[in-house]
């Protein structure tokens, strides 16, 4: 006999059956709070909720306040069953998730995942399926643990339109940022801290190259823009390469540096999706955002500006949208509804980032000898680039073999700092290809784009 992990309704209603997929952090807290809340459950949806089966692994380890005949290692089997109402899925990856939740919508279950990759690389195969059943998939989780952006973007702004969208949507990098920028420490000392900490993974890739925010980026745009937008879609860049130098100089201008995913219309209407760190002006409202929180920052065209702000991740925060979208499906379920499906009608174009427009920082080691700046302006206009402001820092080479080729002694540099108008990326690119061949250019240009001016 099934275990029971809710109470059954008095007027004889057959409770609403619920699989999980996953009992590691936020599995198991799902799970506990399924448990735990079974009456409050009951009351918000109008039927009791019972957890029937959670899929692991291993049914070996132990689980605190987890019943273990709960527990099953045939997970097939499981979502096979034929009379679950909802899946939840919180394992994570493209396979086996993907079958899994193919199969359980196609015996009829609707589905809630926290599951942003398997969404950024082939969500319409699930969202088609989930449709020709008639069944829901909701995926608050997928994109900022506890912050509720996928239901404002999929419902309560869906009369509005969306210009853009920028977010912090990483608690590890925004962590490690917070932390270079407070106390002046390196990148690889505050990815230790956070590894200590539990706030990043012994493989920290996903998290400091981008590719966790690139994956949010996408979802994020394909339900802003009503556009399809992949994973592969969105240009990514980490924040490995960020220095404290580049903290200092953005602190000098009045700057802050944040691992943004930024996606916004562009002026012929096509969806540009891009990941990377940015400098953000001190007053904006995301330069703020401390520690491991993420926020989101939305500009609507007759709601204006928006921000969600909170804990991104975390089994806490992380179950908490998971409850939500499981009362959520189940009153769709207990009304023999579903909800709207995607929204994708329009289409768009993923705009190449080289056609982005933005302004940028660039930091070049140059002679500081007459007619350098003038040679710097004219390589500038050449590829369209115009600057804003310019600041000018005079020191000594140390180099012994970086000198004059009349003296021996060492020749006087310049750190210039260029803010530039916005620009297209491809013309800046070119431009920082012309600077690297010039004599009086020593070493790599530095280039940190700005948002938010």
């Amino acid at each position: 006999m099934t275990p029971m992990t809710s109470v059954d309704r008095a007027d004889g209603q057959e409770p609403l059956r619920v699989a999980l997929l996953g009992c590691g952090v936020v599995g198991s807290q799902v799970a506990r709070l399924i448990t735990r809340q079974g009456d409050d459950l009951r009351a918000r949806t109008g039927r009791a909720i019972q957890l029937v089966g959670i899929g692991v692994r291993d049914i070996t380890k132990p689980r605190e306040g987890i019943d273990p005949r709960l527990l099953t290692d045939d997970v097939h089997a499981l979502v096979n069953r034929g009379d679950l109402d909802v899946v939840i899925e919180v394992i994570g990856g493209i396979e086996p998730a993907r079958s899994l939740l193919l199969a359980a919508i196609d015996h009829g279950a609707s589905v809630v995942t926290a599951n942003k990759v398997l969404l950024a690389e082939d969500g319409e195969t699930i969202f088609n399926a989930a449709e020709r059943a008639g069944v829901d998939v909701y995926f608050e989780a997928a994109v900022a643990g506890a912050i509720p952006i996928v239901r404002p973007l999929r419902e309560s702004l869906v009369g509005d339109e969306i210009l853009a969208v920028m977010g912090i949507v990483n608690g590890t990098t925004n962590f490690i940022l917070d932390k270079m920028v407070t106390e002046g420490a390196r990148f690889e000392d505050v990815l230790a801290e956070a590894q200590r900490l539990g706030f990043a993974e012994a493989d920290p890739t996903a998290d400091v190259e981008g590719y966790d925010a690139a994956a949010k980026a996408a979802i994020i745009a394909s339900l802003a823009f009503h556009t399809r937008v992949r994973g592969a879609d969105v240009y990514r860049e980490g924040i490995t390469g960020i220095t404290p130098e580049d903290i200092a100089v953005a602190r000098e201008l009045g700057c802050v540096v944040k691992l943004l995913a930024i996606a916004r219309l562009t002026d012929d209407g096509r969806v540009s999706v891009r990941v990377h760190p940015a400098m953000i002006p001190e007053r904006h409202p995301l330069a703020s955002v401390p520690g491991a929180f993420n926020a989101v920052f939305i500009e609507a065209r007759e709601a204006g500006q928006l921000m969600f702000l909170g804990p991104g991740a975390g089994g806490a925060p992380t179950a908490s949208a998971v409850m939500g979208d499981l009362v959520m499906v189940a009153r769709n379920r207990v009304r023999g509804v579903a909800a709207y499906g995607q929204s994708l009608y329009a289409d768009r174009e993923v705009a190449p980032m080289g056609e982005t427009r933005t302004t940028y920082l660039l930091r070049l080691e140059v002679s500081d000898e007459p007619g350098v700046l003038a040679a710097i302006a004219s390589v500038l206009a050449q590829h369209n680039v115009s600057v804003q402001t310019v600041k000018q820092t005079v020191e000594r080479r140390d180099d012994p073999l970086d000198v004059h080729e009349e003296s021996d002694a060492p020749h006087p540099t310049a750190w210039l700092s260029l803010m530039t108008h916005k620009t297209r990326e491809a013309d800046l690119r070119a431009c920082l290809a012309d600077l690297a061949q010039r004599d009086f250019v020593h070493g790599p240009v530095r280039m940190m784009r700005g948002e938010g001016f």
